[in-house]
């Protein structure tokens, strides 16, 4: 007697089983391990303009941090006075006797006029001192920010009032008008009028005075942002097993606060190198002989009718920064949230 043999019109039997495992060894592994922060960085990357970008702004504080032994190997520093001690370097009215503003082999960037300084080390000395006191500001300001903007928003009554209006304040002061008013008083403070202000404490104040009216905006987009999550269900639910305020802020808040606060120190670095080359540009800022973007911008304004080179360089490498930082900024913004694409 032989067996039967199935039909070939009989249906076969799905289980559970069988959906389940058909579904995992579809599923690409690659996925499964995929984070928002993966996610992210993979978006960034397809963007050219950000990964370009990116690069200038590393090259820029790559020379910042390594601007000592880059002058060692170059051989020059930025406070000796070529033009004075060698002759034939500047002419009888101190300007370059060689064309370009005294571009050569051994000033690869020229010479200062009047005093004859080494412009391309003046150049990267300057670069460090401004992304110094610039990249200090940043961090101080989005601490402070941070603090203020969770704490306001997440206590909310009083607390959140008092705050709120000591923000209109902040935001509604003039502040470049007040830090020219201003910042004599607070090197005052610490030094007599009639003695010079040591260049560290120029650039403590710098940056104390740039972060204190800074601040104001990214807590008011925290507190805006905390104020939306402090009324979700897994805040709620925190509360509920009696976590405390610290831990709540820290564990369930701060995690979903990253992306604001990461797009908002991109915008705040490259705006406080303009407004501390600025500051030194008008003179209550780093101050010759410091090496700084803003005194280079300001002594070229001197000679740019005559030997417009000594401009050329920082204002051009400032720009590059500025707008490479800007555009970083812009592609790490789109890149944490592609909504915000255009």
């Amino acid at each position: 007697m032989t067996p039967p043999t199935p039909s070939a019109a009989a249906p076969l039997e799905v289980t559970d089983e069988s959906v389940e495992k058909s579904t995992t060894s579809s599923t690409p592994k690659g996925n499964e391990s995929r984070s928002p922060g993966r996610l992210a960085w993979n978006r960034f990357k397809r963007d050219r303009t950000g990964v370009i970008s990116a690069y200038v702004v590393i090259f820029f504080f790559v020379v910042a941090i390594g601007a000592p032994l880059i002058a060692k190997l170059y051989g020059k520093n930025p406070y000796e006075q070529y033009g004075q001690e060698t002759p034939g370097l500047l002419n009888d009215f101190s300007y370059p006797v060689k064309p370009n503003g005294g571009i050569s082999a051994d000033f690869w960037f020229g010479i200062e006029p009047q005093l004859g300084r080494d412009v391309f080390t003046f150049l990267i000395y300057g670069i460090r001192t401004s992304l110094l006191i610039a990249t200090a500001a940043t961090l101080l300001t989005t601490l402070l920010g941070v603090v203020i903007g969770t704490t306001a928003g997440y206590l909310g009554g009083k607390t959140d009032y008092f705050i709120g209006r000591v923000i209109d304040i902040l935001l509604s002061f003039p502040s470049t008008l007040f830090f020219i008013a201003f910042m004599p008083v607070v090197y005052g403070m610490f030094v007599p009028f009639d003695e010079d202000v040591p260049a560290w404490l120029r650039a403590t104040c710098l940056i104390l005075v740039l972060s204190a009216f800074g601040w104001a905006s990214i807590a008011r987009l925290l507190r805006g942002q905390v104020l939306g999550l402090r009324e979700r269900e897994f805040v709620e639910a925190a509360k509920v097993t009696g976590a405390s305020p610290r831990r709540i802020i820290f564990k369930e808040l701060l995690p979903n606060l990253w992306t604001p606060i990461l797009i908002q120190s991109t915008l705040l670095l490259p705006a406080y190198v303009t407004a501390e080359a600025g500051l030194a540009f008008l003179g209550v800022g780093m101050i010759d002989p410091t090496p700084d973007w803003g005194v280079m911008i300001g002594r070229g304004a001197q000679f740019y009718s005559d030997d417009i080179t000594f401009m050329i360089f920082p204002g051009v490498s400032m720009i590059l920064f500025v707008l490479a930082f800007n555009l970083l900024g812009d592609s790490v913004r789109d890149a944490l949230d592609p909504k915000s694409k255009r």
